[in-house]
């Protein structure tokens, strides 16, 4: 008998254990905690404490960093009560040996993308995350890029997880396109950059959960 595959939705950016808890009650599986300081999603270790602390256990705590090193990480992690993290920086694939946490590698994806570049990632990242490449901006911009350039890398890593101007209109294509293990989106689900709107949530997660 096929079993059916549930899709993995992540939502990003949560600022408040408010908004936090709205995601999980969505269905949403993870929620995303931005500690990178250019972004108007950032939030310090004590905020995503809070946030971390009002999540129940099955919703995973995900912190999104770039660029940051191992004692940043470490401390962090630990700090915020963390699951998992999200390298959105230029991190190589020996960043990954001895984190505190699991973590996933984002990839930034342009007209010159290769699926090969999942290739350098491959037994060290636990995931890929795949956004759009926006000169001067790691992620968050609300941007999609050409899914068709993601379906080769689907194959060729354990774990993958699409972004990138996702919205709850148009993240069924995208599954359907890419066919991808999870899905993360951050401004497609805000009000105002920063603020998720909990109606946007519930779209999205129905939308997505809808498109298998």
């Amino acid at each position: 008998m096929k079993t059916e595959r549930r899709l993995f939705v992540k939502i990003c950016g949560v600022r408040t254990p408010e908004e936090a808890r709205s995601a999980a009650e969505a269905g949403a599986d993870a929620v995303g905690l931005v500690f990178w300081p250019g972004s108007p999603r950032r939030v310090d270790a004590p905020t995503a404490r809070a946030i971390a602390e009002a999540l129940p256990p099955s919703v995973l705590r995900v912190g999104v960093f770039v660029d940051a090193d191992r004692e940043e990480l470490a401390r962090t992690a630990e700090d915020a009560g963390l699951d998992l993290l999200q390298l959105h920086g230029d991190e190589p694939p020996q960043a990954f040996a001895g984190l505190p946490r699991r973590a996933w590698k984002a990839l930034r994806v342009g007209p010159d993308f290769a699926p090969s570049e999942a290739d350098r990632y491959a037994g060290r990242a636990a995931g890929l995350l795949l956004d759009a490449r926006v000169e001067g901006t790691p992620g968050g911009t609300g941007r999609a890029f050409d899914w068709s350039l993601a379906r080769g890398v689907r194959d060729r890593c354990p774990f993958l997880v699409l972004a990138g101007g996702l919205t709850p209109e148009t993240v069924r294509e995208a599954i359907h396109l890419v066919r991808p293990h999870g899905v993360d989106v951050s401004s497609g689900v805000e009000s105002t950059p920063g603020r998720t709107d909990p109606g946007k949530v519930r779209a999205f997660v129905e939308a997505a959960r809808s498109a298998l």
